[in-house]
Order: C-alpha cells, then sequence, then structure tokens
C-alpha cells in the first residue's frame, strides 16, 4: 500500500510526496496538479500565483529576524514521465502511483514513480509549510510541462520572483551540488509512408522487442542501454534483405527523453518463406543479446502471427526510413574534454511511429556545448534529408554554464563539510535542468541544483533512496540558516 510511505522521516516531505503520488500529473495533464498548489498556498495564507502558461509561485515572508538574507526560490517541476511496463492498463490520466517500501528504497508498481521531480516540490512543499524553521524570504517556483519542451520554464515572465538565489532541487545523487547542465533540441522527421494495398502471398507476423530497460536519455544515455528503435531497424533491414518482407506498421519508444524500451512492428512475408522466420528473430535474438547481455538481461524479442493488414509502406518509403533509421547516430557522441566521466555531447533516437498516413521519428539532441550541439543537428539532419524526410528542428533550449565563483556554491559546500566532514562533489549534469532558461530571464539569479538519490528516472525501475531524503533535507534546511545578507 502506498500510504506506508507517509510514515517514512522526514514525516512532512514523505507526507507531500505520498499527496503528489494521488493526483495524476503527466506532462501536458497537470491541471489537477496546478489546482492542488494554488489550494496549498492559499490554504497557508501565502501569496500564491498562477500564471498563463500554469507555473505556481508561492511566497512566504522571513522569520523574525532573518528579514535581511537574500531570498531563494525553490524551484521544481511538477510533472512527471509517464511511463508503464508493457500489458499495463495503468492510466497516467486517472489511476494514483502506487508507491511502496523496498528496503533502503521507495519506488512504484509498474510504474514510473514520479520522485523526478516529486521529492524536490515535495521538499519545497515542506519548508514553505513549516512553523519552525528558520528562514528568509522564501518563493516556490514550480514549473508546468518541463519533461515534454519546458514550456513553464520558457513562458516565465521577468518580473514576477522577487529572489536573489536559485535552488533547482531536480538533481539525483544526494552529497552532489550541479552548477551546470546540457543544452537540448528537438529532432523530428516525418515521411509519407504513401499506403498501399497489401500484397497477396504473404503471411502477417508482429515483432515485438521488449524488457529492456530503457531510462532517462540524458543522465542513462552513458549507459549503454539497447534502444528499441534501433534494434528493431536493424533486423528489418536484415531480414528485407535476406526475405524481402514489407512493413505495415512500426510503433517504437513513446516519449523524446525517454530511452526506447519497447517496440513492435508488423511485416509481411512472403509465404514461401514465413516457416523461417521463427528461426531467423531467434538467431537475432542471441546475436544482439550477447552484445547486451551484462547490461539488458531482461532484453526479449519474439514473433508471433497477426491478422494480415490492409495496407503496407510502400517499397521505396520503406527502403529510405529503414536507412535513416538504422544509420541514425543514437548514444554518447562526445565526452566531456573538461570535466571526466561527464558526456558532452548525445541523441537519443526516442520514438518511431507509423501515425495515419506518416512515420514519424523523433530524437532528442543534447550538449553541453553549443558548436557540438549544432553539428550534431546538421549530421542528424543531413541522414534524413538525403533519406527524403521532412527534417524540423525544434523546441531548442540554452545549457547552463558553469559559475565557480558562485556565492551560494561557496556556502553549500562548507554547510555541507560542517554537517558531514567533507566537501560535496561538484558536478555538471547530462540533462536538461531548467536553470539554462530561467537563468536566461533572470541573469542576476546565484544558481545551484541538488538533491536526493534518484535512480532510473523516465523508466518504470525508478526509486529513490530513502536515507538521502533526510539528508538532501536537512542539507537545504542548514543553507537556509546561512543565507548571505542582501
Amino acid at each position: 500500500m502506498s500510504e506506508e510511505i507517509r510514515n517514512l522521516e522526514p514525516k512532512l516531505i514523505w507526507e507531500y510526496f505520498y499527496q503528489l503520488t494521488q493526483i495524476p500529473r503527466p506532462s501536458k495533464h497537470e491541471d489537477a496538479i496546478q489546482d492542488y498548489m494554488v489550494k496549498f498556498g492559499k490554504d497557508l495564507g501565502l501569496e500564491t500565483i498562477k500564471d498563463e502558461i500554469g507555473n505556481v509561485i508561492i511566497r512566504k515572508p522571513a522569520t523574525p529576524g532573518m528579514e535581511d538574507r537574500k531570498g531563494v526560490i525553490f524551484q521544481g517541476h511538477l510533472d512527471m514521465v509517464p511511463q508503464a511496463n508493457s500489458g499495463s492498463s495503468f492510466d497516467f490520466t486517472k489511476d494514483p502511483i502506487d508507491a511502496y517500501i523496498d528496503g533502503d528504497w521507495v519506488t512504484a508498481r509498474g510504474t514510473t514513480l514520479g520522485a523526478d521531480n516529486g521529492m524536490g516540490v515535495a521538499a519545497s512543499m515542506a519548508v514553505l509549510a513549516s512553523k519552525n524553521i528558520v528562514h528568509g524570504p522564501v518563493e516556490g517556483l514550480f514549473t508546468c510541462d518541463e519533461e515534454t519542451g519546458m514550456t513553464g520554464a520558457f513562458g516565465l515572465k521577468g518580473d514576477v520572483l522577487k529572489g536573489d538565489i536559485l535552488m533547482n532541487l531536480d538533481s539525483e545523487d544526494e552529497g552532489e551540488l550541479y552548477v551546470g547542465c546540457a543544452g537540448g533540441i528537438d529532432g523530428n522527421f516525418y515521411f509519407d509512408a504513401s499506403l498501399e494495398a497489401a500484397p497477396t502471398g504473404y503471411k502477417a507476423f508482429k515483432l515485438i522487442i521488449s524488457g529492456l530497460k530503457g531510462g532517462h536519455s540524458g543522465m542513462d544515455i552513458p549507459l549503454e542501454r539497447g534502444n528499441a528503435n534501433k534494434l528493431i531497424f536493424r533486423y528489418i533491414k536484415h531480414a528485407t534483405e535476406r526475405y524481402g518482407i514489407r512493413l505495415a506498421d512500426i510503433q517504437g519508444g513513446s516519449l523524446r527523453n525517454a530511452i526506447p524500451r519497447e517496440a513492435e512492428a508488423v511485416i509481411l512475408i512472403p509465404d514461401a518463406k514465413a516457416g523461417e522466420l521463427d528461426a531467423c528473430v531467434a538467431s537475432f535474438h542471441e546475436l544482439t543479446n550477447a552484445e547486451l547481455a551484462s547490461v539488458e538481461p531482461e532484453y526479449s524479442f519474439t514473433v508471433k502471427a497477426t491478422d494480415m493488414p490492409a495496407k503496407v509502406v510502400s517499397a521505396d518509403v520503406q527502403s529510405r526510413l529503414t536507412k535513416a533509421v538504422y544509420g541514425c547516430p543514437n548514444g554518447v557522441i562526445r565526452m566531456s574534454q573538461d570535466m571526466k566521466g561527464l558526456v558532452e555531447t548525445s541523441t537519443n533516437l526516442a520514438v518511431v511511429k507509423l501515425n495515419g498516413d506518416k512515420v514519424v521519428v523523433q530524437c532528442l539532441l543534447r550538449s553541453s556545448v553549443d558548436s557540438g550541439k549544432d553539428d550534431l543537428v546538421n549530421s542528424i539532419g543531413s541522414v534524413f534529408e538525403l533519406a527524403g524526410a521532412k527534417v524540423v528542428f525544434e523546441g531548442e533550449y540554452p545549457g547552463w554554464k558553469p559559475n565557480m565563483d558562485s556565492a551560494i556554491l561557496k556556502s553549500m559546500q562548507n554547510v555541507y563539510e560542517k554537517m558531514h566532514g567533507k566537501i560535496p562533489e561538484i558536478k555538471a549534469i547530462h540533462a536538461g535542468l531548467e536553470c539554462g532558461l530561467l537563468g536566461g530571464v533572470y541573469p542576476n539569479w546565484d544558481m545551484i541544483s541538488f538533491g536526493p538519490t534518484i535512480r532510473f528516472p523516465h523508466s518504470p525501475d525508478e526509486k529513490v533512496n530513502i536515507a538521502t531524503v533526510g539528508k538532501f533535507y536537512d542539507w537545504l534546511l542548514e543553507t537556509l540558516k546561512n543565507i548571505p545578507k542582501k
């Protein structure tokens, strides 16, 4: 039962996190969570604003004696990534998340947990609601639609917030301070399917890839997990050359910022070759499983007979689409030369789907170096242009350049060292934190990002470490006591 998490410490954070799990809040479906946050702020008697984009801002005055401190803005996003295990009937627009305690972690049954960014939002709520925390003037900035386009950050006005220090609570390793992030851009590629009548003398089968781990397309990209879209088109190319198969449907991946875990394709194979398909698929699975076994122990590739479709993608489009997807770069492109172990540039071939008479391919390209991002745009764009697709790049957002002279960085380092006897690690993250956009609107802000330890966000394996939630919150509270004066 998910209610058991309400008894964890610190109770106030876990209580609010529990409440968040009970409110459906996938990206683009955030009315309920926005209404909840507005009611939360107003019930506390705090100044509460909902802007025209859907961001919610809540202000709390300083506690007595702290009025001369710089203002702090706690920032998190209200939406979550909706991912469920294959075969699940879970409806993210209606059903509450079923969170439970699993040893040292809190996770969810068969779905994403929403700790990204529910834990950050819950921590902000705990500070806003508490009666006994010492702090200067604080504001909660709860942005909308971060996961599918950073819509809230893009639409934030420059005259709404009053604080000087932004604490982004959307990082996922306790004991680390993040001072920079990658920028990104969406790549969308459209093929006219040129559907035609299914040929006679063929049998229909469905190819199914499942069991891959998926994960966050920024933070998990260096783990070199399997990409369901790349795998299924690798096989389609092989089977087309060997058997002359025809493609009737493709449904791979679901979100541009999640590594695709599953893909299904309906193919037609000549009657005379149909008896060979099972063995061919098994052989391909054995081959690719040997490549992925250490990172994808649950990887499955199967085939089953299915109903004959009325239409198939034209042979010409099938060829061009297959070569483009097969040839499209995917994964880590370049590691940073400045920060050891940090990915500089990557891309995630996230979605390939037949929608009506169009095949849509979507990628998310990331880089902490603008020229690297531009080069990747040109590289991938060239692949799809050569394949005859319509190429659209959109939704570009900037990275966040590290400021190693940051006052809040130095303050939080000192606080953590006094608390734990060691200095926290300073890092940049290969993901699209909202800090880059927000810093463009409020260039005077001193920004930092930190949070508890969360693993496997954007996948049904998502989990948050219980002990680190308390350490993260204690660090936050102690930092508030030591905020510099104005």
